[in-house]
């Protein structure tokens, strides 16, 4: 408490990485299994010293296809986990993040993007892992894809993708990248009771009631907690109600089309977007990450001359949020879709663009952020 009686506001000074950490944490967060890479390394720091603190565990694994295997495991446990890498060790988790898909259990992964293919620019922001975030692992499978923007972003979205993880048993993808988290911004914290925690949903039914892969009306079976009681086969193959592998084409089609059913039916609070100066916006950005943060200023450096430009902050990449997008392509003449890319989300855009709606990009992959100045350059010649 202050003199006055208010409140004393914790505001921290800490970069996205660290931000990251504190979300987890704040969203119930006890177990992490990470291998240090470069610009995530921060993450795995960070949880080596606050877990232990907080009597929760943190293991660093032999390598990145083990650590999503042991965060996995303690999900299945009944301890939300997480872990975070960039893009070489992103690929090396494909295989078990699609098992995680399968056996429908909840987990984040944080992917600080950098320059590729390859080892590529360890040390320079990208955005060239979208598509892999959404497509990496194979088969048809649902999945959860955020991108932070700022370091605040990186708190409150890492406590969201917790959220919706364990709501809709489905791994989260959290998109970072280079320039986010190594940025250092004042976040104000905010109280315990301010924040917004859920917790997967747990079967009420005695042990032998219980179905683990039960179809229900949400889509989204009841997790029991592995050993303690409750029957539970786990395998990543076409399984059946009962958790069996099964070949039966009814049983297989009934599967895939509940996993992705659970997340359709959450489209109106899993798709996320930030709208700002939209209101009598006639052309706009599109964009996400740390691009955000430079399309911000050329929109309100545009404003100057007159010129009616907003930006659409696109939080959640996929499920991709169309409805949102399509109402911008239909609102405005032109729009602009920045990226560290060769054009990732562009190509989205444009596949849901119904109208002639001219859907411009602007691209750079030379490990160097799009700067305020490039976009506005690009809004004039748009307007």
């Amino acid at each position: 408490m202050n003199r006055t009686g208010a409140k004393r506001k914790n505001i921290l000074l800490m970069q996205g990485n660290e931000a990251i950490v504190e979300g987890a944490l704040a969203a119930g967060c006890r177990f992490f299994a990470g291998y240090p890479i470069t610009p995530a390394s921060e993450i795995s720091e960070g949880m080596s010293i606050r877990l232990p603190q907080m009597d929760g565990t943190f293991i660093q694994m032999e390598d990145e296809i083990a650590s999503i295997g042991a965060v996995i495991g303690a999900s299945l446990a009944g301890v939300k986990s997480m872990t975070a890498t960039s893009g070489p060790g992103f690929s090396l988790m494909q295989e078990n993040i699609g098992f995680a898909c399968m056996a429908e259990v909840p987990c984040v992964i944080v992917n600080v993007m950098r320059g590729g293919p390859s080892t590529g620019l360890p040390t320079h922001p990208s955005q060239g892992d979208v598509m892999q975030a959404r497509w990496g692992t194979h088969g048809d499978h649902p999945i959860i894809v955020l991108a932070v923007s700022t370091v605040r972003d990186s708190f409150e979205i890492t406590v969201e993708a917790f959220n919706l993880s364990e709501k809709y048993r489905v791994p989260v993808i959290i998109l970072s990248d280079e320039a986010v988290a190594h940025t250092r911004e004042t976040v104000t914290m905010p109280s315990p009771e301010e924040i917004k925690i859920i917790d997967r949903i747990k079967p009420e039914m005695p042990p032998e009631w219980y179905i683990p892969y039960e179809v229900t009306s949400t889509g989204v079976p009841p997790m029991a907690v592995f050993g303690e009681g409750y029957p539970y086969h786990i395998t990543g193959l076409s399984h059946d109600v009962r958790g069996f592998p099964t070949q039966r084409p009814d049983e297989t089609d009934e599967l895939i089309r509940r996993l992705y059913r659970k997340i359709t039916q959450g489209f109106h609070e899993i798709q996320k977007i930030k709208s700002f100066m939209m209101g009598d916006a006639e052309i706009a950005v599109i964009a996400y990450g740390s691009v955000t943060r430079s399309a911000r200023q050329a929109v309100l450096d545009v404003r100057q001359l007159g010129i009616r430009a907003g930006l659409l902050q696109l939080v959640t990449l996929f499920p991709f949020p169309r409805e949102s997008v399509e109402t911008v392509l239909n609102q405005c003449r032109a729009v602009l879709v920045p990226e560290m890319n060769l054009g990732q989300i562009s190509r989205e855009v444009k596949r849901v663009n119904q109208k002639d709606t001219r859907v411009t990009t602007y691209n750079r992959v030379d490990g160097q952020l799009i700067t305020p100045e490039e976009i506005y350059s690009q809004l004039i010649q748009m307007k």
